[in-house]
């Protein structure tokens, strides 16, 4: 008798072990709900020309990428801290000069309806030469998103990418190619 209690007891006793295992291991809140970026099309990379109208590859004074993005979170009442690291790497170009090379970047929150409900532009500095022709940085930015129910979050969604002039969009469109 006393062996069938055992052969009983010890699933019982495995499931509520099991048990108590899932439920302290489940995902938290804040990392279900952390909005993970993802970069605009066409706004992944910028080729920079030196000014003039030539557009040879001979004129390109830097190209520039966003090599990766992500973000870690934690919540607090009422609000999601996100803390948001981009990567971006340039290359210089034929034409580089000795200025300080300056890659223009976005970052846009989007809320219910893909509707911009943050947003801002930056500038990652480099210092690129013949000598020196390739950096990255790593760009880190703190956002603050509000929420009035946990489920509010799943709503936002956030934007980046590097910020082309409307002749490196075309060009980017283009595929590179030569005019």
């Amino acid at each position: 008798m006393t062996l069938n209690k055992l052969a009983f007891a010890a699933p019982v006793a495995l499931a509520l072990a099991l048990g108590g295992c899932g439920s302290s291991s489940s995902t938290p809140a804040s990392t279900v709900y952390c909005p993970a970026p993802f970069t605009v099309q066409d706004a992944g990379r910028i080729t920079h020309f030196k000014p003039g109208a030539g557009r040879d590859p001979r004129d390109i004074e830097y190209e520039a990428a966003l090599v990766g993005a992500g973000t870690q979170c934690e919540l607090k009442r009422g609000r999601m801290t996100v803390t948001l690291v981009m990567r971006v790497a340039v290359t210089a170009g034929p034409s580089v000069t000795g200025a300080p090379t300056r890659v223009p970047y976005f970052v846009r929150v989007l809320g219910a309806g893909n509707a911009v409900v943050q947003g801002q532009d930056f500038i990652a500095d480099f210092k690129l030469s013949a000598a020196n022709p390739r950096g990255q940085s790593q760009e880190e930015l703190v956002l603050t998103l509000p929420y009035n129910e946990l489920g509010d979050l799943a709503a936002y969604r956030i934007a980046v990418g590097l910020k082309p002039t409307p002749d490196e969009l075309d060009y980017n469109r283009r595929g590179g190619e030569r005019q």
